[in-house]
C-alpha cells in the first residue's frame, strides 16, 4: 500500500506554474515512489542508470525533441551537460510543467539549477514520512517512535531498524560523502557524524566539535555544511531580533530522523531511549524535525527559531508566523506535566507580549492552564497540523 504523501497537492500546483519542478530530500525519502505513483503521464529516466544517461547524453537535442516534455529526470545531477538544454527547450516551449528534476543531493542538483534554470524551478524538498502522513496507532510510544524513524523503507518492507540504520550510514559515508567532498579519512567523518548525534538538541560549538573529533574548525565547518546539504542535520538559528545583546547567537543542531540519531548513539531498544542521558534531547529533536518535515511537505520555508538568554532561560521552539506573531513552544520529554514546565514560556512573556504559548510534553493528558495549551505527545500528531497553520 502507497501511503499518500502531502507534498502532492503543492507539487502539482508548482507544475501548473512553472516550467520545471525540482524534488530533492534524502536518499529513499520516497521520491521516486512519489513521482512514478502520481504522474503517471510523465516519462521517467533515471540518471544513475548508464543506459538511460548514455541515451540521453549522446543526442540530447533529438532526445528532447522526439520526447517531447513531460518528463521526470530522477537523480538529475548526474547529467549536468543535460541542464542547458532543458533551458533552452522549456524556453523555446514557454509552457508549464514541462520536466521534473529529481535527486538527492541537493548541493549538486541546486549548483546545476542555479547555473543554468534559475527563475525557472519550483524547489521542493520531500522527506521521509512526518508523522501525520502515517497511520497514528503506530505511535503510541513515542520512544518507539524514536527508534523506528520514519524512512518508508522500515514500513513498507518492514525492515527492522537496528538492521537498516547501520546500513543507511554506511552507505551514506561511502556513496553521498565520497561524491560531494574529497575525504581521504573516513573514519573521521564517521567519527564526526557520531559525536554530532551526541550533541543533538545542543549549540552548536564549532571548536569543541572540531577538537573532540582531531580536525581543524574550517574543516569541521565544511562537514557540517555537507550534513545540511546531504539532508542529514539541520540547523536552527536563536530568535534575536530587537532582543538584548546578551542573546546567544550559535545555532543548534538537529537531525531530520530521530532513527539515525538513536543507531548513531547506538540505542538499541525503548528502554534504551528512556535511560539515554539525551532523554530530553532526543524527544526535543522527534517535535522539531516533525514540524521542520511538516512544513516542507506544504510547500512552505519553515521560519523556526529558538530563544536563549546567557542566564539560561531559553525556549525550545518559536514558529514567526506570516504576520509575525509568534507560536512559542516548550518541549518536555516528561511523562508527567509539572508546573516548571512554564516558568521559561512566562520569562518570555515578559519580553515579547501577545504570542500563542504550546507546551508539548511525553504525558498522555492534555490541558489548558491558563493562556497555556498543554498537548500531551498523543494529542501532538493529532493537531500539529492545525496548531501550526491556525496559530
Amino acid at each position: 500500500m502507497i501511503i499518500k504523501r502531502h507534498i502532492t497537492p503543492h507539487l502539482k500546483k508548482m507544475l501548473a506554474q512553472f516550467p520545471v519542478v525540482s524534488l530533492t530530500g534524502p536518499r529513499q525519502s520516497g521520491k521516486t515512489t512519489l513521482l512514478k505513483s502520481e504522474f503517471k503521464d510523465y516519462q521517467y529516466f533515471n540518471l544513475e542508470r548508464i543506459d538511460h544517461r548514455d541515451m540521453i547524453l549522446s543526442d540530447p537535442v533529438g532526445f528532447l525533441k522526439g520526447k517531447g516534455s513531460k518528463i521526470i529526470f530522477d537523480e538529475a545531477q548526474n547529467a549536468p551537460d543535460l541542464f542547458s538544454y532543458l533551458q533552452v527547450f522549456s524556453d523555446e516551449r514557454n509552457e508549464t510543467g514541462q520536466y521534473i528534476l529529481s535527486g538527492s543531493q541537493s548541493f549538486l542538483l541546486n549548483e546545476r539549477i542555479s547555473q543554468t534554470l534559475a527563475g525557472r524551478v519550483s524547489i521542493n524538498n520531500l522527506f521521509p514520512f512526518d508523522i501525520t502522513e502515517m497511520q497514528l496507532n503506530q505511535f503510541k510510544d513515542w520512544h518507539k517512535v524514536i527508534l523506528n524513524g520514519f524512512y518508508p523503507r522500515i514500513y513498507d518492507k518492514k525492515v527492522d531498524p537496528a538492521y537498516f540504520y547501520p546500513s543507511y550510514i554506511q552507505t551514506y559515508i561511502e556513496r553521498d560523502v565520497r561524491t560531494l567532498k574529497n575525504i581521504i579519512d573516513l573514519s573521521a567523518f564517521s567519527r564526526f557524524l557520531r559525536l554530532c548525534a551526541g550533541r543533538v538538541g545542543q549549540i552548536l560549538n564549532f571548536t569543541s566539535l572540531a577538537n573532540d573529533t582531531g580536525i581543524t574548525v574550517n574543516t569541521a565547518k565544511s562537514w557540517i555544511s555537507l550534513l545540511q546539504s546531504s539532508y542529514i542535520i539541520f540547523l536552527v538559528q536563536p530568535y534575536y531580533k530587537n532582543y538584548s545583546k546578551r542573546l546567544i547567537k550559535s545555532p543548534k543542531l538537529y537531525f531530520y530522523d530521530s532513527g539515525i540519531v538513536a543507531s548513531l548513539l547506538n540505542i538499541k531498544d525503548e528502554n534504551g531511549v528512556n535511560t539515554h542521558y539525551l532523554y530530553g534531547s532526543l524527544f526535543e529533536n522527534l517535535i522539531i524535525s516533525e514540524i521542520i518535515k511538516l512544513n516542507y511537505h506544504k510547500g512552505k520555508q519553515p521560519q523556526i527559531y529558538f530563544w536563549r538568554e546567557s542566564n539560561g532561560t531559553e525556549i525550545d521552539c518559536i514558529i514567526e508566523q506570516p504576520d509575525q506573531s509568534l507560536l512559542v513552544i516548550e518541549i518536555k520529554a516528561g511523562q508527567t506535566f509539572n508546573k516548571d514546565y512554564i516558568k521559561n514560556i512566562k520569562n518570555f512573556s515578559k519580553v515579547r507580549s501577545h504570542v500563542k504559548k504550546v507546551i508539548i510534553y511525553g504525558g498522555v493528558e492534555s490541558m489548558n492552564l491558563s493562556d497555556i495549551m498543554i498537548i500531551s505527545w498523543p494529542d501532538f500528531y493529532k493537531t500539529i497540523e492545525k496548531l501550526i497553520y491556525t496559530s
